[in-house]
């Protein structure tokens, strides 16, 4: 991962503000990243944290799809080490929206790449 990328700068930043409880600050971090992007990568990162601060679940769930398939849009192996945590935020989601079959099927995704869902 290439942590000069501006896109990745504004998620790092992000997460930082994230665990010092500044949640609005992070919520504008991780749109900056999303409007700052150039390619698939940079959208599928931005959109996996834009997805954490949505107003309902089926905003985040909308958020979570996009970034996976901007995911399957790279053609390279840059975003292989994200798939278990795009599908974990996507298992999440489905649960959210009350889709537990969905659900079930990203914790499994997830945990055949060696992720295994923990629940809360």
């Amino acid at each position: 991962m290439d942590l000069t990328n501006p896109v990745i700068q504004l998620c790092m930043d992000g997460t930082r503000a994230e665990f010092e409880h500044r949640i609005e600050d992070a919520r504008v971090l991780y749109q900056q990243a999303w409007d700052a992007r150039t390619d698939d990568y940079e959208a599928c990162i931005a959109a996996h944290y834009v997805a954490r601060f949505q107003d309902s679940a089926e905003e985040s769930l909308r958020w979570d799809q996009l970034a996976l398939e901007h995911a399957d849009a790279v053609k390279d192996e840059r975003v292989k080490d994200f798939y278990p945590s795009l599908y974990l935020s996507l298992g999440r989601s489905y649960e959210l929206v009350e889709n537990p079959s969905e659900a079930q099927r990203y914790y499994d995704l997830a945990a055949e790449l060696g992720v295994v869902h923990q629940p809360d």
